[in-house]
């Protein structure tokens, strides 16, 4: 055999021992999404026990108060209602 049969055959050879690469396993679009959700989360500075209660006490008030400035609104504008219907009819 010559020398570029024998170089042939080594390369061939070689390709043919090569084993297969393996294919990776994809992770799941789900899993890969919690795990992007844990690694947020670890970054989020939480509010203390005394913040939560303080500004959960402020929306309350806050919305006691609307609620009554919409409560005087209506009834005002009930009273108008009430004194124009009276003077027309």
């Amino acid at each position: 055999m010559s020398e570029q049969e024998k170089n042939l055959e080594s390369v061939n050879s070689e390709k043919k021992a090569k084993p297969a690469k393996k294919q990776e396993k994809k992770p799941n679009r789900v899993v890969r999404w919690f795990k992007d959700l844990k690694g947020e989360l670890k970054k989020v500075t939480w509010p203390s026990l005394k913040d939560v209660v303080k500004n959960v006490g402020i929306v309350i008030v806050c919305v006691i108060i609307i609620g009554i400035f919409i409560w005087v609104f209506d009834w005002l504008a009930r009273a108008v209602v009430d004194a124009l219907l009276k003077l027309f009819s």
